[in-house]
């Protein structure tokens, strides 16, 4: 499986295209009921043990792999949505949204793609789709 370094680029690419300064990559662990941290953009490294292992359900990434849809806050700093604890303000970004990753065959949930930005961000439809299917490209990888 790909590591880090292989990531980068790919998370880094995504980032630029829709304006956002911080970015994550997650992995399905076979239990499915947990993410793993693959690769990180602009995360704070305080928030670093609270992003590496994410149970299904909590957080934006968690309620994006257990819905099964994607997940967004407009503005993170003022409203955590019912979603995100209050650490997440620690990342200084304001509009997020994450997507779940599918497996291209049996449509399992085997991870999720973040993206934030430090400005309050409603995400549009387009853009919710556009993440999905770098969601979709990356899932052949993952």
């Amino acid at each position: 499986m790909p590591n880090q370094s292989h990531w980068e680029p790919v998370l880094s690419s995504i980032l630029q295209e829709f304006s956002c300064q911080t970015g994550t990559l997650h992995r399905t662990l076979a239990d499915g009921q947990q993410l793993e941290l693959l690769c990180q953009i602009g995360v704070p490294e305080v928030l670093m043990d609270k992003i590496s292992l994410i149970p299904f359900g909590k957080g934006i990434a968690g309620a994006a792999a257990q819905t099964r849809k994607p997940v967004e806050l407009c503005n993170l700093q003022q409203d955590l949505g019912g979603v995100a604890k209050p650490d997440a303000r620690k990342t200084k970004v304001s509009g997020s949204l994450a997507v779940p990753i599918f497996h291209p065959e049996n449509g399992q949930v085997i991870g999720t793609l973040g993206i934030g930005m430090i400005d309050p961000h409603d995400f549009t439809p387009d853009e919710k789709q556009r993440l999905a299917k770098h969601a979709a490209r990356i899932a052949a990888d993952l």
